[in-house]
């Protein structure tokens, strides 16, 4: 049975270890974020599209107010957590925890650096998207 174009989709392929958006086949716009129809021509001829997991960083922000959730895991104000904005090979960009990054240290991260997709830090029951340095 084919999957709906949603987030549940989306997150439950990232739990099976895919990395999937959309791509429109009427003008061939990739999308990360799963949507019913194209962005760009409004087409709702659109199929599931896996991307390859690489990108680059383009910004990013250190973390240490965290969220209820992020404290769970540990993070806060003595252990931040970084995000930031991948720029993937294909084109689309997206933001996403950085993993394998020294939150605590800035200044090691690089906007540029490689990036690949850390399936090893995503989280079955409670995915999020995760890159770290390539």
């Amino acid at each position: 049975m084919p999957r709906e174009f949603n987030s549940d989709s989306f997150y439950t392929f990232l739990t099976e270890g895919k990395f999937m958006g959309i791509q429109c086949n009427q003008c061939t716009q990739l999308s990360v974020e799963p949507r019913i129809l194209c962005s760009k021509c409004h087409s709702k001829d659109i199929e599931w599209y896996e991307f390859n997991g690489t990108g680059y960083l383009s910004t990013f922000t250190c973390i240490s107010i965290v969220p209820a959730r992020m404290e769970q895991q540990g993070y806060g104000r003595n252990n931040p957590y970084c995000s930031g904005v991948v720029t993937l090979t294909e084109g689309p960009r997206i933001s996403a925890r950085l993993s394998k990054v020294d939150a605590s240290n800035p200044e090691t991260i690089k906007s540029g650096m490689s990036l690949k997709i850390d399936f090893d830090n995503i989280d079955t029951n409670s995915p999020i998207l995760t890159f770290c340095p390539d």
